[in-house]
């Protein structure tokens, strides 16, 4: 199994490169926000839960998330694999994501994170703006509040992989063609090792 998580900081161009990589791999994509909204939806005993949290605004504790997450992956225990995208985000999260995986018989693969720098990505998230209608993207102070909070919170998420020689990094600027090729030889050189 090809288990992947996909990070970077918004604007990175994850949402782009994971369609990409389902596509080529055949990855289920599991993203915690689609997953709530979903079980939401559905009705679920982990989604009223969730609801009632949200509405109050308060954060969805890792358990619950985990619980959805796990759901997910008994629904697809054949899938050739799952691409990771907006979690786990912090220490506690990853290690509660590798427990699951384990009692799976699986586990993550490798962690690939898109490199790109705060002054590209805020120009990014200002153009997208423009389109998406976003109001969090038409801000330039909240934008570098929000590339600032990645960088504080997530970065001991890398440290953790790393510390499993699971974590590499991908430049994600210029073409996007480039970029998910480059993504795919790391991805390509990692299942070779798989197998071996």
């Amino acid at each position: 199994m090809l288990n992947i998580v996909l990070f970077g900081p918004p604007g990175a161009g994850k949402g782009t490169q994971s369609q990409k990589l389902i596509d080529k791999y055949n990855l289920i994509h599991l993203s915690t926000g689609d997953l709530l909204r979903s079980e939401i939806a559905a009705g679920t005993e982990l989604g009223m839960k969730a609801k009632s949290l949200m509405d109050n605004g308060i954060l969805v504790p890792d358990e619950v998330v985990i619980g959805m997450i796990e759901n997910k992956v008994k629904e697809h225990s054949h899938a050739g694999g799952f691409i990771f995208d907006g979690f786990p985000r912090t220490v506690p999260q990853a290690q509660g994501l590798d427990k699951l995986l384990m009692d799976h018989g699986t586990e993550i693969s490798c962690m690939i994170a898109l490199k790109v720098d705060d002054e590209e990505l805020t120009k990014r998230l200002l153009l997208r703006g423009e389109t998406s209608g976003r109001p969090d993207d038409q801000n330039e102070e909240l934008i570098r509040k929000r590339i600032q909070e990645y960088n504080t919170k997530t970065a001991p998420v890398a440290d953790y992989y790393s510390g499993q020689n699971k974590f590499c990094a991908v430049e994600g600027i210029g073409d996007i063609e480039e970029i998910f090729g480059n993504l795919c030889k790391q991805i390509d050189s990692l299942k070779e090792k798989q197998q071996k």
